[in-house]
Parts: structure tokens; sequence; C-alpha cells
């Protein structure tokens, strides 16, 4: 039996505008995702939503992540924000949390992938994105921002999001 599956761009299935991330979880948001591409489209889909969690802040950013320094959000300006919150902290531990929601013949699944570490006081390395020169994952002595895309894999909170998605397609 073949068990191919055809992926789509949101451009592709005719999603042109921004989808409405208006909910307070990481679930919530996948899931509000997911559903407004398959009432759009009637076509299986997942959606995918990311955050990075600080102990010391009560799990801030979490959800806000991405607008953690509000509307003219920036990279920097909300690693800047975080590093400011955290000046004087000693207990810097943090997660990246990825939730995917997954709608397959109308029933919704959630697959979660963790990646612990902690956060430094200055960014190091010029890789990735968001929040990535500032957390080092554990088992590791370098940012995510300092590592190949190779690597950071490795570690990665959505790559372990995706395998469990995977094995869970590939066992349908």
């Amino acid at each position: 039996m073949d068990k191919r599956i055809e992926l789509l761009t949101l451009q592709e299935a005719g999603i042109k505008t921004e989808i409405p991330e208006p909910y307070d979880t990481l679930e919530e948001n996948a899931l509000g995702k997911a559903r407004y591409i398959y009432e759009r489209t009637k076509q299986n889909c997942f959606s995918e939503d990311t955050g990075l969690e600080v102990e010391a802040l009560n799990g801030e950013p979490g959800v806000k992540s991405a607008r953690y320094a509000g509307d003219d959000r920036t990279f920097d300006k909300n690693i800047e924000k975080l590093l400011t919150k955290l000046e004087g902290k000693s207990h810097r531990q943090a997660r990246f949390r990825s939730v995917i929601a997954l709608i397959l013949d109308g029933k919704e699944t959630l697959f979660e992938g963790i990646c612990k570490g902690q956060i430094i006081r200055e960014k190091k390395g010029d890789r990735g994105f968001g929040y990535d020169p500032v957390f080092i994952p554990e088992g590791s002595s370098k940012t995510f921002a300092e590592m190949e895309m190779e690597e950071k894999t490795q570690y990665s909170h959505r790559s372990r999001a995706i395998a469990k998605l995977v094995t869970f397609l590939n066992n349908l």
C-alpha cells in the first residue's frame, strides 16, 4: 500500500491571509489555525504553534513569544525584553514547546515537542531566529544560534513534535 502524503503550502491551498492566533494556549492556537484551514479547504491539514516558556517568569513569554515586545515586534526587541525581565535572576531554566494540531478526516489530534534548556545573559551566534541566540538546550554548550541546522534538529522541539506526527501517520 502506498502511503504518500502530498503537502501543500497555505498559498497552494488558496489561503493567502494571515491566520489569527487569538487564544491563550499553544494548543488552542494550533487547533484554531488547523480548523481555519480545514473549514476553508475541506482538506486534511495540520498547523503548529510554538512558544518559549521561562520558569522564573511563570511561563512567559509562552503563547505570546512572537509578540512579546508588542505589535512592533522584532526578534531583537523580544530578546531585549526577555533579558531585562531576567536581570538579577539566577534561575534561568526554560523550554521551547511546540504543539502540532492535525485534522485528519475531521478528527483532531495534538502532538507536543519539548526542548528544555536555559536562557543565557547575552546573545551568542547568528543563525536561526527568535530566541535562538539566548537559548542553550540541555546537553549542549551552544545556543541554537551557534548550531548548524543538522545539530539544532537533534534538540529541536519542532522536530520532536513532527516525529510524533510522522509516527502517528505511519501507523495508520
